[in-house]
């Protein structure tokens, strides 16, 4: 068997720097080079996938975890570019557009690749340098400037975090590669101050890049950007987080204080981002309101030990918002054929509560088949309780034809078994790392899941009186501000003095990367 060189994890960022070299170099070759790399980018991930399955190919440098994420990423840079150069060719501005698109999935892509702590650190700051031109695609937008420098303050902070980090492991065990980390790791315990301090700042770290609150205005205000841009943040580069936290999963899970960190910050912010959602009256809105609450609900999964689950929630989330984001523009035509389609519904005022009944007997027999006839791994009960609160809300539907609650039921039967075999497959196929969960921590993410499921069963028992219903008229003027959170950030960021560094970036960045286009915007 031969063994695989390391140098072949880099091909990927490679091929993506190579395209953004022969945009930059020349004019004619701007959209062919980006569909060039991004073509090139996904055949080279999966290939790589395929050579893990034949022992004699000696090309396939990624894990299990690294392996997925990275045909992830290849595939949502290849559908983004292709939307891209039916969206914007022509447009001024292009060129710089293509560069940085083809930069930032190099430096996604390269950070998924890292084998060391600090090449990850550097990575890592380096696709968030690539992603400030995306942002500031259109720079007559006060809004947009505006949300790139809410970006740049949680990402410089972020670095931060992580470069105390990466010090204090270095101080401790005198190595950055990742994978002598997790080896000495689970040998030797994370006992000492250095590994518990790192540990913390790793998980403010991941919270500040994953948009949590109270620093998650740049993520839900992007909007300003083009659609291509918001998929990419939305489905790509926020999600890189929770990859991070899986690789680094012995030094979370032996750190009791990081683990309730990121339990804490993401099951609120998932709570109240879940909330938030419901009163947006844009879709785009919405969709960003809904990855702020799934990346809090990525993070808990990751405090409470949950790797596989997380994992399965990345690359799930990843394909469902990138869909999401590039299809936004039949929202108007596709909500008109609902409302002209739509059957009577009925709001039962105890729907959500025998929904609720019958998904946890739905949930509970299947786990309990599973791990009877299939032999697989118990599953612990707080990722019982997310399944359960999710599928119930399928179970909601109104309306009175007896085919169509029979459609639904067995709709909610087969979601709970592919997530059951997903969850398996995260966990023994990819060789994610399981942890049990802290038992208060668990407490705590299923207070706010159950928090939410209730609120938005309460919401929508309301129905057409929701605006005259108590609770809505409480939480409504509180959520739709987002709790009035990103209100100092904003002040902060629209200061002059400590943003002399974001406008240095915005002068000398975009004309670098097109030269031709220097006075353009």
């Amino acid at each position: 068997m031969l063994h695989h060189p390391h140098w072949t994890a880099w091909l990927v960022p490679l091929l993506y720097l190579l395209g953004a070299t022969a945009g930059a170099l020349r004019r004619r070759a701007l959209w062919p080079a980006l569909a060039w790399a991004s073509g090139s980018a996904l055949a080279g991930a999966l290939a790589g996938d395929i050579s893990r399955l034949v022992p004699d190919l000696a090309f396939g440098p990624h894990n299990g975890p690294a392996a997925a994420v990275m045909t992830l990423i290849t595939f949502l840079g290849w559908i983004i570019a292709r939307y891209s150069r039916g969206n914007l060719a022509g447009e001024a501005g292009e060129r710089r557009f293509v560069c940085a698109l083809l930069l930032t999935l190099a430096g996604v892509s390269a950070v998924v690749a890292a084998r060391n702590f600090a090449v990850l650190v550097l990575t890592w700051a380096a696709s968030s340098a690539a992603l400030h031109p995306l942002l500031t695609h259109y720079r007559e937008r006060p809004a947009a400037r505006i949300v790139a420098r809410k970006k740049f303050l949680a990402s410089r902070l972020a670095d931060g975090c992580l470069l105390g980090a990466a010090l204090l492991l270095y101080s401790r065990w005198h190595t950055l590669g990742l994978t002598p980390l997790a080896r000495m790791i689970t040998t030797h315990g994370a006992s000492g101050p250095e590994a518990q301090c790192a540990a913390l700042l790793l998980a403010a770290a991941v919270l500040l890049k994953s948009a949590q609150l109270p620093l998650h205005g740049w993520l839900v205000q992007v909007m300003e950007a083009p659609t291509s841009v918001s998929a990419l943040m939305h489905a790509g580069v926020v999600n890189l987080g929770g990859y991070v936290l899986i690789r680094l999963a012995p030094l979370i899970s032996a750190s009791l204080p990081a683990q309730g960190l990121l339990v804490i910050v993401g099951s609120t912010t998932a709570a109240l981002a879940g909330l938030t959602l419901m009163t947006c009256p844009t879709r785009k809105t919405r969709l960003a309101w809904s990855t702020c609450s799934q990346m809090g609900l990525m993070v808990a999964e990751c405090g409470l030990g949950l790797y596989g689950l997380a994992l399965l929630h990345l690359l799930g989330h990843a394909l469902y918002k990138a869909h999401a984001f590039l299809c936004s523009g039949e929202a108007v035509r596709e909500s008109a054929e609902v409302r002209m389609g739509a059957e009577p519904r009925l709001r039962a005022p105890y729907a959500p509560l025998l929904g609720l009944a019958l998904a946890a007997g739905l949930v509970a027999g299947s786990a309990r088949l599973w791990h009877t006839v299939v032999r697989a791994p118990t599953v612990p009960w707080i990722a019982l309780l997310v399944c359960t609160l999710g599928v119930a809300t399928l179970l909601w539907d109104g309306v009175p034809s007896l085919a169509t609650r029979t459609r639904n039921l067995l709709a909610a039967a087969l979601a709970v078994q592919l997530y059951l075999l997903w969850h398996f497959t995260m966990n023994r196929g990819l060789g994610v790392p399981s942890a049990h969960p802290a038992p208060l921590l668990a407490l705590y993410g299923a207070l706010c899941v159950v928090g939410l499921y209730w609120a938005q069963g309460r919401l929508w028992r309301a129905g057409a009186a929701t605006r005259h219903s108590r609770l809505y008229s409480r939480l409504y003027v509180w959520a739709a501000a987002g709790y009035f959170l990103d209100e100092p950030v904003t002040r902060l960021v629209t200061s002059r003095w400590p943003w002399c560094g974001v406008r240095r970036l915005d002068r000398r960045l975009g004309p670098w990367l097109a030269p031709h286009e220097r006075g353009a915007a």
